[in-house]
């Protein structure tokens, strides 16, 4: 199951994005949160789902 890939948050709010039942909730600075399937990245720029 592949996660739609979301528009470019702005850095200044919360990133949030919900794959299934999962939801990561990401706060700057710029962190990078993996769980076990889809590899999620956030800011500087953009935010970027990915599987691997």
């Amino acid at each position: 199951v592949q996660c739609p890939q979301p528009h470019a948050t702005s850095c200044n709010e919360p990133c949030v994005v919900s794959c299934g039942a999962s939801r990561v909730i990401i706060y700057p600075p710029p962190v990078v949160v993996t769980f076990p399937g889809p590899i999620l990245s956030t800011c500087p720029q953009e935010t970027v789902v990915g599987s691997s």
